[in-house]
């Protein structure tokens, strides 16, 4: 009798990439992370003030100044109630 031969499927064969970095190479991959992290951190704080902060108005900055020298001065009164003192308790 004829033994019939094993046939295996064969699977297509997968390109595979595989990338090696020396120690100085993630360091150095490390670094210009942070400063990209660090300049879009950066960035966006510049930004985020610009947009939230209104810019000063000429009229306004000067509005308060008078020939006379004399200068109004707005007092903020605060309504918060204060703790009390941790001084006096035992």
């Amino acid at each position: 009798m004829a033994t019939k031969a094993k046939t295996k499927k064969r699977r297509p064969k997968k390109k595979t990439y595989r990338f090696q970095l020396t120690l100085p190479g993630i360091a150095g991959t490390a670094v210009v992370c942070f400063c990209l992290f660090l300049w879009m951190f950066l960035l966006g704080i510049w930004a985020g003030q610009t947009f939230l902060l209104p810019s000063a108005k000429p009229g306004v900055a000067m509005e308060g100044r008078s020939g006379s020298g004399e200068r109004s001065v707005e007092t903020l009164v605060s309504r918060a109630k204060k703790k009390p003192s941790l001084a006096g308790q035992k």
